[in-house]
């Protein structure tokens, strides 16, 4: 699709807001996103972001505990929220006559969510149960997301688990709570996004009503999460007790999402020439030709590219038979890039995967919950919504040179190699 003409502005409590009207369907789309993830919540509060966000669900000082759901629901729409590295969003879609309750449903908990004891409890045992079912009681669960992290970072932020360790989370209080949200949600650390079917001025006058008597209170100064690369190869081993095959990840540092964009977009592009399709090179080399693997991937951004700022992983990941050696897979791996480094794929190969990026992207975008949730999130971390639609351009303008430059640059001598090992039959628990 096009770019249409998003309107921004911003609440003198210091909301950032962004409209971007599209009368095609009468939905509309509202989100707000907070600056503030997994990598800033406290040392010894892991996964505490992640529950605070289902805090957020929990009623407010003005609307019962399950209002929020009844109120949406009743109303034809949808809603949800999530985590991210570095930001936390959540949004709901609903027909567009309903776009005021929405805004009032965002502005009630931004001012005021009801954070109780009797909440706290219930949602540290619901966050438990969900790890339980997505990483414990799973083959490959956390992998490679909370897995690989430690091995290739030092640094607490970048390389602890957020979802949550059981301790950290039973030792939540109500006091780390009202620290969260005093310091994280503030509508001056926040951007409020409004997609669809509405007219601009009438929704900025709802806006107003809505979100302009919240109080301000100064956004948090933004923390640097860098740390230098491995000076080396650094190795780390995991037993899977669910694994039915041995697996490995490899991990590297990429460029820096925001302010060498074109490079890191050159890293999307070689994750698909690297792994997308049956024609792809790993999938030809290690799959078919060899085969030493069952199945393989590479990627930009441990959750999806365009999700964190400095410092992001590219990551490849592989399942492979019990009597094929990790080593055995990263030289074949080594190889391959070794080979695109020194001759850069061709145009046909090339043309292959900026295509499919570009479908991927404007199919995304024609989704309104992807687009409002896009909008925000590209303002937030890029102080640009706009550029969601200039993605397919600048993918299509990357060059065979640029996807040699990012292979030669996953060095061997500056990567995290995580080894998934199933648990033998032999007390292994």
């Amino acid at each position: 699709m096009g770019a249409p003409e998003n309107h921004r502005f911003t609440l003198d409590n210091g909301l950032r807001v962004v409209l971007a009207p599209d009368a095609t369907a009468p939905v509309v789309g509202v989100s707000v996103h907070y600056d503030v993830g997994f990598r800033s919540e406290p040392e010894g509060r892991t996964g505490f972001a992640h529950l605070f966000e289902h805090l957020m669900f929990q009623g407010s000082e003005s609307l019962e505990k399950l209002a929020h759901f009844k109120i949406v629901q009743s109303s034809g729409g949808t809603f949800n929220g999530s985590t991210h590295p570095d930001y936390t969003d959540y949004f709901e879609v609903l027909p567009s006559a309903a776009l005021e309750r929405a805004l009032f449903l965002e502005a009630d908990r931004m001012r005021a969510p009801k954070l109780t004891q009797e909440n706290l409890a219930n949602q540290i045992d619901v966050v438990k149960e969900e790890i339980r079912l997505n990483v414990l009681n799973r083959p490959y669960g956390g992998f490679p997301w909370i897995l690989l992290p430690p091995v290739l970072y030092q640094t607490f932020p970048n390389a602890h688990n957020g979802y949550g360790d059981f301790s950290d989370l039973e030792q939540a209080t109500l006091d780390d709570c009202a620290a969260f949200f005093d310091t994280y949600y503030s509508p001056a650390n926040a951007v409020l996004t409004v997609a669809g079917d509405f007219e601009p001025d009438r929704a900025r006058e709802l806006i107003e009503k809505h979100f302009g008597d919240v109080p301000h209170r100064p956004a948090p100064v933004r923390r640097s999460f860098a740390e230098p690369p491995p000076s080396g190869e650094v190795r780390g081993t995991h037993v899977d007790p669910h694994a039915p095959l041995p697996a490995l990840a490899v991990g590297y540092r990429m460029p820096d999402p925001i302010n060498e964009l074109d490079s890191y977009l050159a890293n999307l592009v070689l994750a698909g020439v690297l792994s997308d399709g049956d024609g792809s090179r790993l999938q030809q080399r290690l799959v078919h030709r060899e085969p030493l693997v069952t199945d393989i991937g590479a990627g930009a951004g441990l959750f999806g590219p365009f999700e964190a700022r400095d410092p992001d992983t590219f990551s490849i990941t592989a399942i492979h038979a019990p009597d094929v050696s990790p080593d055995r897979v990263l030289g074949a791996l080594d190889e391959e890039l070794e080979k695109l480094a020194a001759t850069p794929p061709d145009a046909q190969e090339l043309q292959k995967v900026t295509a499919r990026w570009s479908a991927s992207l404007h199919s995304e975008h024609d989704r309104l919950v992807s687009r409002t949730l896009g909008l925000g999130s590209f303002e937030l971390l890029y102080g640009d919504p706009s550029l969601i639609y200039r993605l397919a351009d600048r993918m299509a303008a990357v060059t065979a040179t640029d996807v040699s430059a990012a292979a030669k640059a996953l060095r061997p001598d500056s990567r995290a190699v995580l080894v998934i090992e199933p648990a033998t039959n032999e007390g292994e628990k």
